[in-house]
């Protein structure tokens, strides 16, 4: 059975969409069949990989989460052999007031996921920065989370409440779900803060903290804007090096 990884964080801006994009790429190269869905209203993920969800809007992850459209029909080859892709559409922010009324509405992706699960080694879901119901889905579809961290002190204050609302998950509809990691992102060693950030968070929360951290780099923030992850863009810089070190991990962890 495929393992489900949801990347979380409700504060936006921690590289979130940035580590979804690059891990799924990297354990595609690494020789695993992996699927990532965009559940953000944003789209950032679908563009990020040369899709626009314009151009074909009537199958995106809007149709499968209300129940419109089988989740196969939903599926997008990308560029790598191994990584497909469900786009997301701004029509997604509708779902939610629309699935209000609908009993089990927090299992919806959960259940339409089921009859392609068995089929990736890896489900990847970039999550919206927020905690609404679409991120619940995520969170209740996942087996566990993904938490990118920026090292800012008030990337830390804000872990507390994505922490309740995985305990809330836990507690009612996905008792199984696990935190499969925090991963520092947009790192620069040349900063105190930095480096104090990160000491903090290994301190509190040991090795639940991946080695890996993800250096600020100038090739990942231009990636997105080619409709390319990053090993695809530039193969030999510190951001490609950075995600294929997490996804070996993400790897050994789960062998």
């Amino acid at each position: 059975m495929g393992k489900v990884i949801a990347i979380a964080n409700q504060k936006g801006g921690v590289g979130k969409t940035t580590t979804a994009i690059n891990l799924a790429a990297s354990l595609a190269v690494l020789e695993k069949k992996v699927l990532i869905i965009d559940a953000d209203p944003q789209a950032n993920t679908s563009s990020g990989l040369n899709f626009s969800p314009e151009s074909d809007q009537k199958r995106t992850l809007y149709e499968v989460i209300i129940g419109e459209l089988d989740i196969r029909d939903a599926l997008i080859q990308t560029e790598m052999a191994n990584l497909q892709m469900i786009p997301s559409h701004i029509n997604l922010v509708g779902a939610e007031i629309e699935m209000l009324e609908t009993s089990d509405r927090e299992s919806a992706l959960k259940n339409a996921l089921a009859p392609i699960r068995d089929e990736y080694d890896f489900i990847i879901i970039d999550c919206s920065p927020s905690l609404g119901l679409i991120t619940v889905n995520a969170l209740t579809a996942a087996d566990s989370v993904m938490i990118p961290v920026q090292p800012e002190f008030f990337a830390l204050e804000g872990l507390g409440k994505l922490l309740q609302t995985i305990r809330l998950v836990q507690n009612g509809v996905n008792p199984e779900l696990t935190i499969e990691g925090f991963v520092v992102t947009m790192f620069d060693g040349r900063t105190k803060v930095h480096t104090q950030v990160v000491n903090e968070l290994r301190e509190h929360f040991k090795d639940m903290v991946f080695n890996t951290v993800i250096q600020r780099n100038i090739r990942l923030s231009e990636a997105p804007s080619h409709g390319k992850p990053i090993i695809l863009y530039d193969v030999i810089c510190n951001g490609t090096t950075n995600y294929l070190n997490l996804a070996k991990e993400v790897l050994d962890k789960n062998s």
